[in-house]
């Protein structure tokens, strides 16, 4: 397991861990946590708030009150039960996940503030990266995509738009309303764990993992939930099973000329840098839809 950092601001790093196992991973995260708190409390210490960007190996994860019900085939992968909330969902290569180690009461966030904040970001790169796709390319399969949260579940969903009310560039706008849109899937997961004010856990996007995973799961507890990648509505870069990103081979330099196309990487480093502002407060809240 690979681990680097990175300082961000003053208040913030990232450190990023390839192949990681995520039991060591998660008994790591909490023993940083811990520290801090008992940092803050025992000298009144505000330590910088922590980003860790994760590239899992295989792993099913089982939230503090996870149905194992929502299990429905067990196969070689290990299933881990965890602290977050939330029900069950997996994690692995192609898969971007990153830990929100942060001290939101010095942040003056709440919980829900949090939640809006990890959804927002995603959104945010998503459209990004969809719009890119659509104003590069002639491809059109993502031109009426568009990512939102939903009130009713956590989490990042695609719709397509089925109105002629597009942007300009082709896409939905990522504060229009979604009244004539149709849910495709989802996109992205979140689950949090609070402990005397710091959240850890974090968030997952699958860009270009193989989505066969999800189907021995009911993926965080919703029945024939369709699970989306990125990289079937944006060219990407094929990302391989160690975590490594093939963008130098031949064939991928041959098809960037021919269709421009995002890296595993590009889109890690747009939502850091999306997640930073909002952290340093650059970037507020939008009105929470109301579906």
């Amino acid at each position: 397991m690979q681990n680097t950092t990175q300082q961000l601001n003053d208040t913030l790093i990232s450190k990023s861990l390839s192949a990681a196992d995520y039991v060591p991973t998660l008994d790591a995260m909490l023993s940083r946590t811990l520290a801090r708190i008992d940092l803050k409390k025992q000298q009144g210490l505000r330590t910088p708030d922590e980003l860790w960007i994760v590239d899992h190996n295989d792993v099913y994860t089982l939230g503090q009150a996870g149905k194992e019900e929502h299990i429905l085939q067990r196969t070689n992968t290990p299933i881990i039960k965890t602290d977050r909330g939330g029900q069950v969902t997996w994690h692995g290569h192609g898969q971007l996940v990153i830990y929100w180690l942060f001290d939101l009461e010095s942040l003056n966030w709440g919980v829900r503030t949090l939640v809006s904040h990890a959804e927002q970001a995603i959104e945010d790169v998503i459209n990004d990266c969809l719009g890119i796709s659509s104003s590069d390319s002639t491809d059109t399969n993502s031109a009426n995509i568009s990512a939102h949260a939903r009130r009713d579940a956590p989490g990042v969903y695609l719709y397509a738009d089925t109105s002629e009310k597009q942007n300009n560039t082709g896409n939905v706008s990522a504060d229009a309303s979604i009244d004539n849109t149709i849910m495709l899937g989802k996109i992205a997961s979140l689950g949090f764990k609070i402990k005397h004010g710091f959240s850890y856990h974090g968030i997952a996007i699958n860009l270009d993992c193989d989505l066969s995973a999800f189907n021995a799961i009911n993926p965080c507890g919703y029945a024939g939930m369709q699970m989306l990648r990125l990289s079937d509505f944006v060219a990407m870069h094929r990302h391989t099973n160690n975590g490594a990103d093939d963008s130098n081979s031949d064939e991928s330099k041959i098809n960037e000329q021919i269709l421009p196309s995002l890296s595993y990487e590009q889109v890690t480093q747009k939502l850091i840098d999306n997640i930073a502002k909002r952290h340093a407060g650059l970037i507020e809240l939008r009105a929470i839809a109301s579906k």
